[in-house]
């Protein structure tokens, strides 16, 4: 069947792509706000992952046969935007294979299955407690046909996942039976039994995945190839894995340079001893570091580096859920979903501990802000705020991880060099041993994918050269290894943004003011920099970059489908 080459036939198969990916994967939907299937779980049964697949492999058909040529500039844009959503989707499900390879899927899937009902009071309790217990009593068969599909499974993954399993049973009973409290007796022990049966099933998932499994392979990387059509056609991306090194080295120099020139180097690795109060209790912990926000906040508004919307919700901290403790020893930023209607968001750090050895909890303790405005205002929240506020469905689902990731690090510079710390202070300091690991993170996942590396080696460079204690290190590289191409995203996201903020300052010259520059840059949502390029300055030099990447790496591409 032939397409109509029209922006009103783009819009119509983005429509039908999003309503595919709401109800086909039911728990990211409930975590991103639409709760229209909060009582199923994925299917992953081979003929639902085939399906998939080929809905994936049709949609990509359908777009690459539309012909743009003509269009006004927005709808080009449109069509690059979603073409690049697709072949995302499209190509990581065929390079990675994480069905057959990570038995984190399954583990992630009964995990989220649960917490996306439980961190947003969107329903009444027992509304939540009942869907629950449905997607509870669906886990034992979930876990039964991972088995199956596992095939070939990583040993690295299988460790991760074994970890996070065996983390799961206080989200299951603590956290889940405080919305069951309203349910008849008999609902609840409706509850309790499929929640048991869960557990169990996932119990015995993570003493199977401890076990010598017939087919359990070593971490395989995708190779340079693979590594770089990944960058042109996922990330519109102008820059290759060798140029992606050369970026790195030449951050990670300069971060250490200017670690050595503070009066104290020692200030870049955080200290709880020099704070003037370390908290007693989790609490009072988290309480203490919520508050901060308010003075990077007032620092915004003194300095007018950014405008606050009046719709912007409340921001808050909270403690991180075990299940995710093993790949994000930093904790993880949840904003207000793409279908939320509650606009606040959270940012979720690891456990508190006065004696802990974490990098982010010893951060936390002596100086939160930069963390903090990274996760927070100007950074996560209010960036992803603005996103889904778009009017345009397109540019709304567009979640470009570098522009995401490179503009809250961005901020992190930023609000120091428009004076929010001291100089010399240990805030100065974070900022600078921060922007050091983001820049060793790019050298870890493109040699850790490309294969020039070993995990071992990974870990190595996050300590020796990214300034991580061991935990740190280890959780790092595991969920480099684990999300390929993501660890790229900070510096190079924010090595773009500021060419972009030079070449906008020189084109106004006098007329130029860094806030206006900023409220731009968000108006549009979380789109690629070499978008943005074209969209503020009329210019498409990045952009006709990335393109001529794609050619290049299309005649190279190679993968087992």
């Amino acid at each position: 069947m032939s397409i109509d080459s029209t922006p009103q036939t783009l819009q119509i198969i983005a429509k039908d792509y999003y309503l595919w990916q709401a109800e086909t994967f039911p728990v990211s939907s409930s975590y991103l706000g639409l709760h229209t299937w909060d009582d199923r779980l994925t299917n992953y049964s081979p003929g639902a992952l085939s399906r998939q697949r080929s809905y994936l492999e049709a949609t990509l058909d359908d777009v690459l046969s539309i012909k743009p040529e003509g269009w006004e500039k927005d709808d080009y844009i449109d069509w690059l935007l979603f073409r690049a959503q697709v072949e995302g989707a499209y190509y990581h499900d065929i390079l990675l294979d994480e069905s057959s390879t990570n038995p984190q899927v399954y583990v992630n899937e009964c995990s989220n299955a649960i917490f996306s009902l439980l961190k947003k009071d969107y329903a009444p309790a027992a509304v939540r407690a009942k869907a629950a217990a449905k997607r509870m009593a669906a886990m034992p068969e979930l876990i039964e046909q991972a088995k199956k599909n596992l095939t070939k499974p990583v040993k690295l993954f299988m460790k991760l996942a074994a970890s996070s399993a065996r983390a799961l049973k206080p989200l299951f009973t603590e956290s889940l039976m405080a919305i069951a409290c309203d349910l008849p007796a008999e609902e609840r022990r409706n509850l309790e039994e499929k929640r048991d049966k869960a557990l169990e099933a996932l119990k015995d998932f993570g003493e199977w995945l401890e076990g010598p499994l017939p087919g359990a392979q070593e971490f395989k990387p995708m190779g340079r190839d693979n590594y770089n059509f990944l960058l042109s056609h996922s990330l519109l991306l102008p820059y290759d894995a060798d140029e992606l090194i050369s970026l790195a080295k030449a951050e990670l120099v300069r971060a250490r340079a200017l670690e050595s020139w503070l009066d104290d180097p020692g200030k870049a690795n955080p200290d709880p001893s020099r704070s003037p109060r370390i908290p007693a209790t989790q609490q009072e912990f988290l309480k203490v570091y919520e508050s901060r926000q308010g003075e990077i906040i007032e620092h915004l508004k003194k300095k007018r580096l950014v405008t606050l919307p009046e719709s912007l919700g409340s921001f808050y901290i909270r403690e991180l859920p075990a299940p995710f403790r093993p790949t994000s020893p930093g904790g993880f930023m949840n904003p207000p979903g793409l279908y939320d209607s509650d606009t606040s968001g959270f940012y979720f750090i690891p456990s508190y501990s006065p004696d802990s050895p974490n990098f982010y909890i010893r951060a936390a303790i002596e100086e939160p802000r930069p963390i903090l405005a990274h996760e927070g205002i100007p950074g996560h929240f209010l960036q992803i705020s603005r996103a889904y506020a778009q009017a345009n469905e397109i540019r709304k689902h567009h979640h470009d991880g570098v522009f995401v990731e490179g503009w809250a690090l961005y901020t992190e510079e930023m609000l120091m060099r428009t004076g929010l710390y001291e100089h010399h202070s240990a805030g100065e300091g974070q900022v600078l041993r921060l922007s050091r690991y983001r820049a060793a993170r790019i050298e870890v996942d493109v040699n850790l994918h490309t294969g020039t590396w070993s995990l071992d080696e990974a870990v190595e460079h996050f300590a020796a050269a990214g300034g991580l204690d061991r935990e740190a290190a280890e959780g790092e590289a595991a969920g480099a290894a684990t999300r390929p191409l993501q660890k790229i995203t900070y510096t190079t996201g924010k090595y773009q943004l500021m060419g972009l903020l030079g070449r906008c300052r020189d084109k106004d010259g006098d007329t130029f003011r860094l806030g206006e520059f900023h409220d731009r840059l968000l108006s549009y949502g979380s789109l690629p920099v070499s978008i943005l390029e074209w969209i503020m300055l009329d210019n498409r030099t990045l952009l006709d970059r990335a393109l001529e990447k794609r050619t290049e790496t299309e005649v190279l591409f190679r993968c087992e489908a």
